[in-house]
């Protein structure tokens, strides 16, 4: 086990850093909010995050390497973070995952209202750091806990770009051998940064920009 740094590090990539992948938002009856990060290009190649926010509010951080650990744990804010190998596959209706502690197979469904707006908007648009500054005010309103743009740390400041988005439908998933529930909506908001996933699970094709 790794506690993260008191202080923010300077990791990763200097200048503009974007990361291509997918964010799935997990509630569960139990109280244990997940949400999982599926990053197929990214500074640090691809790979698959997940972080875990308990029901007493404790933030835990599975990383599957020392430098994703870093770059992540210097963006956002945990108790205690865990490198683990993080296994994900999956098709466009059902994804499964799997760490030392936890396993999961969620459920895609179709697409969002917002997932059909985004889908009307060009990539190069919906994922510019201007664009995500003028929508943050929107989406404050309209999307309780999300924000597509606020600090990460150290000075940068981060940008987040969705391109579309579906909903979940169901969700299995264990900690420990120990069984989560059912899928609910992430509420509370998660605490992990300046803003949460959707309160509707939700999987959102997401590119992230974090300029240092």
């Amino acid at each position: 086990m790794h506690r993260p740094p008191a202080s923010v590090a300077t990791v990763g990539v200097m200048g503009r850093s974007r990361f291509h992948g997918d964010i799935f938002g997990v509630g569960t009856s139990s109280g244990v909010r997940i949400v999982v990060g599926h990053w197929t290009d990214s500074p640090l190649g691809e790979f698959t995050d997940v972080m875990i926010q308990f029901a007493g509010g404790h933030r835990l951080l599975l990383a599957p390497s020392e430098s994703v650990r870093e770059f992540v744990a210097a963006t956002y804010t945990f108790d205690e973070t865990i490198i683990t190998p993080v296994e994900f596959s999956g098709s466009n209706e059902h994804v499964s995952l799997s760490s030392d502690d936890l396993r999961m197979t969620i459920t895609v469904g179709g697409p969002t209202v917002l997932g059909r707006a985004l889908h009307l908007i060009p990539d190069e648009i919906s994922t510019a750091p201007w664009f995500c500054s003028i929508s943050d005010p929107i989406a404050r309103v309209v999307l309780r806990g999300v924000r597509t743009r606020g600090s990460a740390g150290g000075g940068r400041l981060e940008y987040y770009g969705a391109r579309h988005q579906h909903r979940l439908t169901a969700v299995r998933a264990s900690w420990r051998g120990e069984d989560l529930g059912e899928l609910t909506a992430v509420t509370p908001p998660v605490t992990f940064g300046f803003g949460s996933t959707p309160a509707a699970p939700s999987v959102t094709q997401i590119t992230t920009t974090i300029d240092s």
